[in-house]
């Protein structure tokens, strides 16, 4: 393991992301053009076609140029095995980013169409560049929006995606920690998610979504089944975070 892992809060990009927290919940991105320039340097080194590459490129900007709030490699790996549990048909996300958790769903479910919703459009922009490199702009999209605008996102993706009773086999959830139960509930009140379909959301343990967390645990036998992963926040080895895994059983 090298440096950077062993003292990742000691990098400036962490620092800076803790200064401009404000600025990225507000819109979407820490304000020193990190997530562009991640785009940039995707462009530049990673091999065209190849989402191995492309992957592989973002954790390394992550490590050695900027930190990037995305799941990250470790947390990553948790995330390609309960895809591939899931084996969707259709998988949403809620918080793109920069793309790299809808690139690694669309890895480990290479037959599935993936929809990602995100609120910024500058994020949308970058996501985009990035799975066109990866080559899977085809069967991954990205919507501007949020779920709690009042519905218009979320009939956008009955209306225009075919989003519709059960047909939703994975979610990812990794956007604003504080909508995570609200948002989750919206969705399953439409009645999207099938029986059986799984449930994956990051950072439950750091920064933290509580509300989320004593839902699951309050749920579990009735309607839902959960496990656990104790692992770390993202490109570090320090601060532990959790992973939450549900399964849908209604």
């Amino acid at each position: 393991m090298n440096l950077r892992q062993h003292l990742p809060l000691l990098r400036w990009s962490v620092l800076r992301t803790g200064i401009g927290i404000r600025n990225f919940n507000r819109t979407g991105q820490i304000g020193d053009g990190r997530e562009a320039a991640a785009a940039d340097y995707v462009e530049a080194n990673a091999r065209r076609g190849d989402i191995d590459s492309v992957l592989a490129t973002i954790d390394e900007y992550a490590y050695a140029k900027s930190f990037l709030v995305n799941i990250g490699d470790e947390k990553g790996a948790l995330l390609d095995a309960a895809v591939r549990r899931a084996d969707p048909g259709l998988a949403l996300e809620l918080g793109t980013y920069c793309g790299y958790g809808a690139l690694r769903i669309a890895r480990a479910a290479p037959s599935a169409r993936v929809y990602s919703v995100e609120l910024a459009s500058a994020n949308a922009a970058v996501a985009r560049r990035i799975w066109a490199h990866a080559g899977v702009a085809d069967r991954v999209t990205c919507v501007v929006g949020t779920v709690g605008d009042g519905g218009r996102t979320l009939d956008a993706l009955h209306d225009e995606h075919g989003f519709d009773s059960g047909t939703v086999d994975f979610l990812f959830i990794d956007h604003d920690k504080n909508a995570y139960l609200s948002d989750l509930l919206s969705i399953v009140e439409r009645g999207w998610l099938r029986s059986g379909a799984v449930v994956v959301a990051d950072n439950v343990g750091f920064p933290g979504s509580p509300k989320y967390r004593a839902f699951m645990h309050d749920h579990e036998g009735d309607g839902w089944t959960t496990v656990e992963h104790r692992t770390h926040m993202e490109y570090q080895k320090l601060v532990p975070d959790l992973v939450l895994e549900s399964q849908y059983r209604r």
